[in-house]
């Protein structure tokens, strides 16, 4: 008998967590999945940011050349000073810029190119968009009139416009800065300061006119 309660003194004993021991490691999992969770949100909010920026950055260089190439290939631009060779007036800096784009003399008809920078009705933050419209006209009347955005989410764009006698459009400078933005739509973070992309170029006329 005796010997039977000595071999059960010296056998262990099965038991569970006490209440203190399951509290621990309650409180290291949830301190383990807060920082796990913390570090997922940073990554995904760099993730988006670098997405937005690099979709801004491509959509905003496409439109920028595109606007330079008509530049290029247009004539008889403006607005324009009344005194070119004053230089409170010459360069001009302004929000918007007009050119014939095309023209048939034969048929007597004309495109019109004007860009400019309106509020977005579309955006609640008070952003501006940059417009592209285009006229065309027969004989002096006008036919057909097209209208479309070029790009959202624009914070500042002015076009510096260098004359010469005539006023011939010597050059014209591009500097638009713009909100990052994704195809999607989709928004940073409020706590997070959105990126922004500043692009600055250049063209000339190649076709001057009377040269």
């Amino acid at each position: 008998m005796k010997h039977r309660m000595a071999h059960r003194l010296r056998s262990p004993s099965g038991r569970g967590f006490s209440l203190i021991e399951m509290m621990v490691a309650l409180g290291i999992s949830a301190a383990l999945l807060t920082a796990s969770l913390a570090a997922l949100d940073t990554s995904f909010k760099s993730y988006q940011q670098t997405s937005e920026t690099a979709s801004t950055h491509v959509v905003t260089r496409i439109i920028t050349h595109r606007v330079l190439t008509m530049i290029r290939t247009g004539q008889e631009f403006a607005p324009y000073p009344i005194d070119v060779l004053d230089a409170a007036q010459n360069p001009m800096f302004t929000n918007n810029i007009e050119f014939v784009s095309a023209e048939d003399e034969v048929a007597n008809t004309r495109e019109i190119t004007r860009i400019f920078v309106e509020i977005d009705p579309e955006a609640t933050d008070g952003t501006q968009r940059l417009m592209l419209t285009i006229d065309e006209f027969t004989d002096g009347v006008l036919t057909a009139s097209e209208t479309q955005p070029l790009i959202r989410g624009v914070l500042d764009a002015t076009f510096t416009l260098e004359y010469d006698i005539g006023p011939q459009l010597t050059r014209a400078t591009m500097d638009i800065t713009v909100e990052a933005s994704d195809v999607g739509g989709a928004s940073l973070n409020a706590n997070w300061d959105t990126p922004t992309l500043r692009l600055v170029a250049s063209a000339s006329p190649r076709r001057l006119e009377g040269r």
